[in-house]
């Protein structure tokens, strides 16, 4: 079962949530929450007719100067070296690199889930990639669920035919042969469930709930929505339901269905789980309303086969002064069975692969190492991001800070820093205080990404790999960037390569890239000294020592 997850307002899992019908609640990432509307002052544009990630820097006006802090005026000059390489101002094509990772990945490999042989082509190709780019690379071998989904669908068959844009969710049973038919019930909400449990015997649950809207002050509403795709079925088959359809957890309706993983209570039967588009969920809702008696047949044939082997890859540039104290990018490799697996999260593969790459182009050698890691299965187990805990665990201590990128390939905006026992703090201490003081610290660095409109920190989630290591007590973000539109595409056959900014990719390399290396190679760590010394600038501009 994946790692408990905490979803507080969304990932493809950091603590627990008990939904009202009293079951714990897994989702793949916690909800994000906004923060001012984002001002890019040196906004990036592609070159016309450019396909390949370059940056048309013609009229790249100068950025502004980071404001004066100890980190900003330690390292302001080499912060600015790694910008220009990373968003390709150089003419090196540091982005670019990106951009042809992600392709690789998307377009030659496709969509990626735990178990698959395109997962096994994937982790084979990121570790030959980043050979290739000089890094120190191995695999941690992680044994991980092989679920096949098989065929699938749902159609009306009163009060007139037609077909329903469908999808199994993640991990559901299979239908019976020829499938389950049964007259629809929509609830839209866990106490409109109980309040109609009398009538939901034999028939099928809609879960009609529509995805709060975005805003600058909540962010997504994906944790509001996500509990009913994971506990939905069990809840209704409480009740005798025999089968469970959800609309999908997403903002907008585009006549198409997103996956995601669900749970089943082994106390409780297991009945067929699927998403329905947002106007598919809407259409049976006004029928009902209306009066009609709206009756579904639900086909699906998902099974688990045995669990294969599968690896985390790893790569890494080792520190100077320090190498066994670690700062970790993390991304995961696998992605749903359905569109490419471009968002979610190709491209943060490829934007800490890269930026990884950008360090060693440029001859920079922290005191620490920085160590990429990609892991298997966050989809549909969190399997890689506990076993690289696990496997780690004597060494956790000399972990000073990890950082996930995994809500898309948009432009960033600063970090979200998870509410863990990281930046000093002590497990007495409660939420707030400790995301405030890793907040605080998270301030003081990322004002050397003013230049890219990413120098805001916030409390708010490191990521689901990553959970295992904040829990562990370091210091844990998120790459905190512009989703508005992420749960458009989301586990959907539209994640794909084309809904991909070349130049937010560039830029995400660029903010993780000195983030990492600024925390990598500042004297004093992370977690118990928030300030550079004198010669931090130095050490950093002088690169390998």
């Amino acid at each position: 079962m994946p790692r408990v997850a905490s979803l507080v307002g969304f990932t493809r899992v950091a603590r627990s949530l008990v939904v009202g019908v009293g079951l714990v609640a897994t989702a793949c990432g916690p909800a994000r929450t906004a923060g001012p509307a984002p001002v890019d002052p040196t906004p990036v544009e592609l070159a016309a007719g450019d396909d390949d990630g370059a940056i048309d820097t013609a009229s790249e006006p100068a950025p502004p100067a980071a404001p004066a802090t100890p980190i900003a005026d330690a390292y302001r000059d080499v912060a600015a070296q790694i910008l220009t390489r990373a968003r390709g101002l150089d003419g090196d094509g540091g982005g670019a690199g990106a951009w042809a990772k992600l392709a690789y990945l998307t377009d030659r490999i496709g969509n990626r889930l735990s178990g698959t042989k395109a997962l096994d082509r994937a982790i084979a190709w990121a570790t030959q990639a980043m050979k290739d780019d000089g890094h120190d690379v191995r695999t941690e071998q992680v044994m991980v669920p092989r679920w096949i989904r098989g065929a699938e669908s749902v159609t009306l068959t009163a009060p007139e035919p037609r077909d329903v844009v469908a999808i199994g969710l993640g991990g559901t049973v299979a239908t019976p042969k020829g499938g389950v038919t049964a007259p629809v019930v929509v609830v839209t909400s866990w106490e409109d469930l109980e309040a109609r449990k009398d009538q939901i015997a034999g028939k099928i649950v809609l879960y009609d709930v529509p995805m709060p809207a975005w805003t600058e002050a909540d962010g997504n509403g994906y944790g509001a929505v996500v509990k009913y795709r994971w506990a939905g079925a069990t809840a209704a088959a409480k009740h005798g339901a025999v089968g469970m359809m959800i609309r999908s957890v997403t903002e907008h309706g585009m006549r198409l269905a997103h996956t995601g993983s669900m749970g089943y209570d082994d106390k409780v039967k297991k009945i067929p789980a699927v998403a329905i588009s947002v106007e598919d969920a809407a259409m049976i809702h006004r029928l009902t309303d209306a009066g009609e008696q709206v009756t579904a047949k639900i086909v699906t044939s998902g099974k688990f086969a045995a669990d294969v082997a599968s690896a985390n890859v790893i790569g890494e540039l080792r520190g100077r002064e320090h190498p066994e104290q670690v700062v970790v990018l993390a991304a995961h490799l696998d992605s749903w069975d359905v569109g490419q697996g471009a968002h979610d999260d190709g491209a943060g593969c490829a934007a800490i692969m890269q930026a990884l790459t950008v360090l060693r182009e440029l001859g920079l050698q922290p005191r620490r190492t920085i160590r990429v890691v990609l892991y298997t299965n966050e989809e549909n187990g969190v399997r890689g991001g506990e076993a690289y805990a696990a496997a780690h665990k004597d060494e956790l201590a000399d972990h000073v800070m990890a950082i996930e990128m995994d809500l898309g390939g948009f432009a960033p905006w600063g970090v979200e820093v998870d509410d863990g026992v990281g930046f000093g703090a002590t497990a007495t201490d409660d939420q707030t205080a400790r995301q405030a003081r890793g907040v605080a610290r998270m301030a003081d660095v990322v004002t050397l990404l003013a230049a890219i409109g990413a120098d805001r920190a916030k409390p708010g989630h490191g990521g689901a790999d990553i959970s295992a290591l904040g829990e562990a007590g370091v210091p844990a973000l998120g790459l905190w960037t512009d989703d508005r539109t992420y749960f458009d595409y989301h586990h959907t056959e539209a994640d794909t390569l084309d809904k991909v900014d070349p130049a937010a990719l560039a830029d995400d390399v660029a903010a993780l890239a000195v983030i990492a290396y600024v925390v990598a190679d500042m004297p004093g760590r992370l977690d118990d000294a928030p300030e550079a010394g004198a010669d931090g600038g130095a050490a950093a501009a002088g690169g390998a020592g």
